[in-house]
């Protein structure tokens, strides 16, 4: 008896951080999305660093997740302004493309947008009202709608903090994932939204930030302290080194104003017949 074996492709292999597209030909839709993102990453180095002292993270600026297959293959992509992964590594072979899901099964801890309108494209529609949210849903001819991000990061990426920064109106809001849904935060009597695991809080700071004055989303640490930059580090220690000039400065005018106030004190003395060096 003669068998006829018939060779069974196999499907092809989802590809990776370097087989994927790393944009989608959009514009950044602001000067401030940089500056921002910048200030964030700059702020709570420290603290991840001592998370992950085996520097086991990553911190996406305006890169895309990858979360599904897709054709075209951007679409299956979402790209926070700002997130942080536990636990990969900063890059891959030297570098990093985008952030891969499939490949690497960590979703982000925290993902945030900065919405250059009034924040409906990241919201998803209608503020708090979980029906509005876009699923992905796939026709009878196998075509797909592609969902909105908030019910990607919420149902599928399943980000447990999501926070939308409108920088046009100063309007935050942060959204906490408890099971499997996300619930809008209250903030705390600070105005900040705390993210316990990292020890931080989330908000809002008036200042100037590379020339430019502006309401930022920035860290403060469990105590309510503001995190610092690098370069606000600087300025900090420079002026403690100054204070610290200045103090020692002026030590040194009292103790020679002490010593003329002895000398002038010995001279009226030697005057007055008295010697103040003698001994009784």
């Amino acid at each position: 008896m003669n068998e006829t074996i018939t060779a069974t492709g196999l499907p092809p292999a989802f590809p990776d951080h370097t087989q994927l597209p790393d944009e989608d030909g959009t514009f950044v839709k602001n000067f401030q999305e940089h500056p921002q993102s910048i200030i964030l990453t700059d702020s709570i180095a420290p603290v991840v660093e001592r998370l992950h002292p085996d520097g086991q993270y990553a911190i996406g600026q305006d890169c895309g997740i990858y979360w599904r297959s897709t054709d075209p293959l951007e679409r299956g992509a979402e790209a926070p302004d700002w997130f942080y992964v536990p636990n990969v590594p900063a890059t891959l072979d030297g570098f990093r493309r985008s952030y891969v899901l499939w490949r690497e099964h960590m979703a982000p801890f925290i993902a945030l947008e900065f919405a250059s309108g009034n924040g409906e494209e990241e919201r998803d529609s209608l503020r708090d009202s979980f029906a509005s949210r876009t699923p992905l849903t796939v026709a009878a001819d196998g075509t797909t709608t592609k969902p909105g991000k908030f019910w990607v990061y919420e149902r599928i990426i399943r980000i447990p903090y999501y926070g939308i920064y409108e920088m046009r109106t100063g309007n935050l809001e942060v959204y906490h994932l408890i099971d499997f849904v996300y619930r809008r935060m209250e903030p705390n009597e600070r105005g900040h939204y705390p993210i316990p695991v990292l020890d931080v809080e989330l908000g809002l700071w008036q200042g100037s930030y590379q020339n430019q004055e502006l309401l930022w989303l920035r860290w403060w640490d469990s105590q309510g302290n503001l995190l610092l930059t690098g370069s606000e580090q600087v300025e900090v220690e420079r002026a403690l080194v100054e204070q610290e000039r200045e103090r020692a400065q002026q030590e040194r005018e009292r103790a020679e104003q002490a010593e003329r106030k002895v000398t002038q004190l010995a001279e009226r003395l030697r005057a007055m017949g008295i010697d103040p060096d003698a001994e009784n």
